[in-house]
């Protein structure tokens, strides 16, 4: 015993050894129970190194999330089809650039293209200005008269600015010369707000640069400051709700367009809200959007609701059959529970859950660009450049 033993065999060793040659029944029982423990901690080294990765990606995610860019659009780098061979002639549109054709400037190492500035729609009005040579600058220099040999055109675009004038209703009144008859006075136009300054071009107007172009009333009062005219936006305020309400049929239309076809898209982003009844100031309530109605007449409906509970969405979709598309809020799991309507889930959704994953990847497998979300991405992108491909194109078409 002593000749074999060797530096690397240890007192614990030899008693094992003096067991196995005493009991070796009971040593062998204690070999196996050593290897189930051995087995068990295994297991737990590997559930806790799994555990460890699932930390160290979502920590990742977190860091990219709070110091990253938040736009989980790609960066075209992970596609692995033929997206960069099909589409490497596609040039963007210029914001500006010289107005002739589209010039190719060679360089030793490269080549690159101009594109070609859009030119102004031809039914907007124009007004022609004439540039002409003086009388006396038509000679030339041996003496002779220079003569017209063509026009050169170029184009700018130009903007009046808003006029405001006002509208003087003038009722002419008429009475019988032969009797006593009552006055008869030319009637008045309807008016949305009888007795108000507001003429309906003013009020479509204001709410256009209100909810269209997101132009705060004290902007605009500002704006009719600018003019000399005195419009307090807390008096525009009272015509976009008196709008509202004169509105409401022309709302219900559009619900009924839009519940009445087979497809409709939802979605629903919090607002907040000043004064409400039964809330503060910083609670959220919540618009919900619908877009929906045939294809060559959608409709587009912002519903508001002070909740983003489910009762909303069955309230607006209780009249619909057909197909739902939503982000997979569980608000709509009673509506979808519904024989009539199916539910759809949406695209750019999914592609956010692999944007993440990608993201949460260490750099060595991020820069691979071999894994799983990959290839996901690079599935989605290609359906999306299908997409743009068609995105003119008839319904029928697509």
């Amino acid at each position: 015993m002593d000749a074999a033993r060797s530096d690397s065999v240890t007192d614990e060793d030899l008693a094992l050894l003096a067991e196995i040659e005493a009991d070796p029944k009971r040593a062998a029982q204690r070999i196996r129970s050593q290897q189930k423990r051995i087995g068990s901690q295994q297991k737990r080294i590997h559930s806790l190194q799994k555990q460890l990765a699932v930390l160290e990606e979502e920590r990742r995610l977190a860091r990219i999330k709070r110091f990253g860019a938040s736009a989980d659009r790609g960066d075209h780098q992970y596609r692995l089809f033929n997206e960069a061979e099909a589409h490497q002639h596609d040039a963007p549109d210029a914001d500006d650039g010289d107005a002739g054709g589209t010039d190719t400037v060679k360089v030793a190492a490269h080549s690159k293209s101009k594109a070609k500035r859009r030119p102004l729609p031809k039914d907007l009005p124009r007004v022609v200005v004439d540039h002409e040579l003086g009388t006396d600058e038509r000679h030339c220099e041996c003496g002779g008269e220079l003569a017209s040999i063509g026009v050169q055109t170029s184009e700018q675009l130009d903007v009046v600015p808003a006029q405001v004038y006002v509208i003087e209703h003038r009722r002419h009144s008429y009475r019988c010369s032969c009797c006593d008859a009552p006055p008869v006075s030319a009637p008045l136009p309807a008016q949305p707000f009888p007795k108000s300054l507001a003429s309906p071009g003013l009020l479509a107007h204001v709410a256009t640069a209100k909810y269209s172009d997101g132009l705060p009333l004290y902007r605009q009062s500002a704006m009719f400051k600018r003019h000399g005219i005195d419009l307090p936006r807390q008096t525009m305020a009272g015509h976009m709700v008196r709008m509202g309400r004169l509105t409401e049929p022309l709302i219900e239309a559009l619900h009924r367009a839009i519940t009445g076809y087979d497809v409709i898209q939802m979605d629903e982003t919090p607002v907040q809200v000043l004064n409400e009844p039964g809330k503060t100031a910083p609670s959220k309530s919540y618009m919900w959007v619908m877009k929906g109605g045939p294809p060559d007449r959608p409709g587009v409906l912002y519903h508001y609701a002070p909740s983003r509970g489910g009762a909303v969405a069955t309230d607006l979709l209780q009249h619909f059959a057909g197909y739902l598309q939503t982000d997979g809020y569980a608000g709509y799991r009673d509506v979808c529970r519904n024989a009539r309507v199916t539910g759809v889930g949406c695209m750019a959704h999914v592609r956010r859950k692999f944007t993440d994953a990608l993201k949460a990847l260490p750099k060595a497998a991020q820069q691979k660009k071999s894994g799983r979300a990959h290839k996901a991405l690079a599935f989605i992108e290609t359906l999306y450049q299908i997409e743009r491909g068609q995105k003119d194109a008839t319904p029928d078409a697509r």
